[in-house]
């Protein structure tokens, strides 16, 4: 094949997982020792161009401008060329990817850049996947990039095998009008990534215990969704995320992310709720800074008292976020009615998709 080369764009969000994916059974494909529970964060994400050429000799990667760490741009190209199997091509890519938050912080960059990475590339090609196969091979990169394929609040599916362990929508961004607001206590990035923390959670005496608990606490996050029922909600996060980090805590070597600001962000959330009736609670992924889950109507008032609470918290909002998307071509005319993107199914390939999209 000769002078060919193709490009796409995709985006996809961040999310916060409300049950916690950490552990694998299996190493290399990313099979989660437990099923997890998420909310795609609609004002987080990642926008990533992938560009297919024969004229390219290797791989390249873009993060934010700049170019990445040796580690990353390996971890891309190991990715790239599982969907080149899948996708059956022998082309090189050149990768850009940005993010629009900070990364490595504990606010899951890595699960949308990976969800916008599988989708421009697959949508490069012009080929068609389904959300099913997508988020499978999303999660082959980073774990946490299944629950970002998908949109609204979203569940991932433990598996023995490959295709079992993907994750699907439970409700849509609209059923329940909830925010995050995310305390950030430490923008710096974290010493010790997600990956490594995984393959040393089994060293911990809790990870099995946590992990054999962990159906019956996603089944009441499920049942908390389903009736808009906050304070079942916030009792069953918080006690997820502390079990993760007390995993994390007495893993060998020992993995502590909290810092001193961390710890009076969920000690003031949990008091704001229990005394002053706020609905808020916490939850922490592998990283310092803490996600405060609220209603949304009462957002305004957790941001100012996070405010009041210390001068050296930033703060970052988001309501529930939609699922990956390809973006229209440069130059072309964006859907009516949207500013950014057209919210197509993700298995609509690039070219069919800004001509196809009539909302």
């Amino acid at each position: 094949m000769a002078n060919m080369q193709t490009i796409a764009s995709a985006r996809a969000h961040s999310n916060i997982a409300f049950i916690k994916y950490w552990g694998n059974r299996n190493q290399a494909l990313r099979l989660p020792a437990n099923s997890s529970l998420s909310m795609n964060l609609a004002a987080l994400h990642s926008t990533t161009t992938v560009r297919w050429s024969d004229e390219l000799a290797a791989d390249s990667l873009a993060i934010n401008g700049e170019a990445p760490s040796v580690a990353a741009l390996r971890r891309v190209q190991a990715h790239l060329d599982r969907l080149r199997r899948r996708l059956g091509t022998d082309l090189r890519a050149q990768v850009d990817s940005r993010n629009n938050f900070p990364m490595g912080a504990g606010i899951a960059s890595s699960a949308s850049a990976f969800a916008a990475l599988t989708l421009a590339a697959v949508a490069a090609l012009e080929q068609r996947l389904s959300e099913r196969e997508l988020s499978a091979l999303a999660r082959l990169g980073s774990g946490s990039a299944a629950r970002s394929i998908p949109g609204g609040f979203v569940e991932w599916h433990a598996a023995e095998a490959h295709p079992g362990s993907f994750a699907e929508t439970i409700a849509p961004p609209g059923h329940w009008q909830l925010e995050d607001v995310i305390a950030i206590v430490s923008r710096q990035h974290k010493g010790v990534g997600s990956t490594a923390g995984h393959k040393n959670a089994g060293s911990s005496i809790f990870q099995p215990a946590r992990v054999e608990t962990a159906a019956a606490r996603l089944k009441q996050v499920k049942q908390a969704i389903s009736q808009r029922d906050f304070a079942l909600l916030a009792r069953v996060v918080e006690a997820d995320s502390n079990l993760m980090h007390a995993v994390m805590m007495t893993s060998q070597p020992a993995l502590f992310y909290w810092q001193p600001l961390t710890l009076a962000v969920m000690k003031a959330a949990r008091g704001w709720r229990e005394q002053d009736g706020l609905r808020v609670c916490y939850t922490l992924d592998a990283g310092p800074n803490v996600h405060c889950i609220c209603v949304a109507d009462e957002a305004p008032a957790v941001a100012e008292r996070l405010r009041a609470l210390s001068p050296a918290i930033d703060i970052l909002r988001s309501g529930v976020g939609g699922g990956a998307v390809v973006l229209p071509p440069s130059g072309a005319s964006l859907c009516k009615g949207e500013s950014a993107t057209c919210p197509l199914s993700p298995q609509i390939t690039l070219p069919q998709h800004s001509a196809a999209c009539t909302k």
